[in-house]
């Protein structure tokens, strides 16, 4: 049998990746992952609030929403989150999917029509993580 190396190196962790979406690519209907982002920005260009995620299939894949501490409570997640709904449903999108940690922003993605769908407990050691879809059926075209 062969000998295992360690290697925690980002070029291997990349690579692996790969091998596993060259796969991927010839099983499944849909072989575009289109990346989704925006941005609000100062008029000196420093970032304030952003969206980053990808449209894939049915689906719009959310990775992170973000608003600086001083607009905060302006409703500008909202706004962005809004926003980028509306351009995965022009896209196709049927559904949002999202994940949280308990300390983050679970009630403002419940508030805007998310529900929980697992909840993985003890993550990473005494919190839990939560894993949040919703319906992009009642956004119009």
């Amino acid at each position: 049998m062969s000998q295992f190396t360690f290697d925690d190196s980002p070029v291997f962790f990349q690579a692996v990746k790969d091998k596993i979406a060259e796969f991927n690519w010839q099983h499944w209907e849909v072989s575009e992952r289109l990346p989704l982002g925006l941005k609000l920005e100062s008029e000196t260009g420093e970032l304030l609030a952003g969206f980053s995620g990808r449209t894939f299939g049915n689906w719009l894949m959310i990775d992170n929403l973000w608003v600086s501490e001083s607009l905060r409570g302006q409703k500008i997640g909202h706004q962005l989150l809004a926003e980028a709904e509306s351009i995965a449903h022009s896209k196709g999108c049927k559904f949002a999917l999202l994940d949280t940690l308990n300390f983050q922003a679970k009630p403002f993605y419940e508030a805007r029509g998310y529900q929980v769908k697992w909840t993985q407990l003890a993550y990473p050691a005494t919190g839990c993580k939560y894993f949040m879809v919703k319906p992009l059926s009642a956004l119009k075209k």
